[in-house]
């Protein structure tokens, strides 16, 4: 039997082939029930460029009296803008989105969005 994590990482495992193969910097998400975590990821090796999650304090700031704090679609939203303005910041303008074999809803979608609108072309 399959657990849920290996489940997951299979439907991963598709779109990351593609996106190796189109040699592109990739905004790898990952979610988990209480916080959100987004990191820019280059193509050759992995090598993190630049990274955003709910635990970074001026997020918790952020993020103080808000119901659900980190697992949240408001949460989401800080953190692809955030992560859109650090990957500008640092001279990177065009990723690929690898959703980690999340579907692209809820959580995952607002994310994208807010990094889209933040000036990040997806």
């Amino acid at each position: 039997m399959i657990d849920n994590r290996a489940s997951r990482l299979r439907r991963a495992q598709s779109t990351r082939l593609r996106i190796a193969m189109q040699r592109m910097n990739r905004l790898a998400v990952h979610r988990t029930n209480l916080n959100i975590y987004a990191s820019v990821l280059s193509p050759d090796g992995g090598r993190v460029l630049v990274s955003a999650s709910t635990l970074e304090p001026e997020v918790r700031s952020q993020l103080t009296g808000a119901k659900g704090r980190g697992g949240n679609a408001q949460a989401a939203k800080i953190i692809g803008t955030r992560i859109a303005q650090k990957a500008v910041a640092a001279g990177i303008d065009r990723v690929a989105f690898d959703r980690s074999g999340f579907r692209y809803h809820g959580r995952v979608k607002a994310l994208a969005e807010a990094a889209r609108e933040a000036g990040l072309k997806i």
